[in-house]
Parts: structure tokens; C-alpha cells; sequence
């Protein structure tokens, strides 16, 4: 059985590249082993949250930064 985790307690970080504003920003959290839950800045209260394999996201953070 998959198991939906939770975020309600979550603590989020804005990108090192963030404008330092509250738009336009991707957050993701190092909270929850094995994923990385990713939200938009602009509805961090009802937007979604998508949810990546750690091994994904770090193959997807190489892509973008090659």
C-alpha cells in the first residue's frame, strides 16, 4: 500500500537563484526521505505539491545544470 505523505509540517526553501520575491519561485523541501515534494511559492496553502523520487530529482538537477 502507497501511503500519502503528509506536508502540513514541512519546511520549504526557495531556490538560490530566487529573485528573492514571493513570485515566480519553485520551493522544495529535504524533509521526507527518498522524495522531494516540490510546491509553487504563489499557493503554498491549496496549490498542489508534486512529489519525485530523490534519484529522479537529482538526475533532473544534473540535466538542468549541464
Amino acid at each position: 500500500m502507497t501511503r500519502t505523505p503528509e506536508f502540513s509540517t514541512t519546511t520549504w526553501r526557495k531556490s538560490s537563484y530566487s529573485d528573492g520575491g514571493d513570485n515566480n519561485c519553485v520551493e522544495v523541501s529535504d524533509d521526507h526521505p527518498g522524495i522531494v515534494p516540490v510546491r509553487d511559492s504563489k499557493r503554498p496553502d491549496d496549490g498542489p505539491v508534486l512529489v519525485f523520487e530523490a534519484t529522479s530529482w537529482t538526475f533532473f538537477l544534473a540535466g538542468v545544470k549541464n
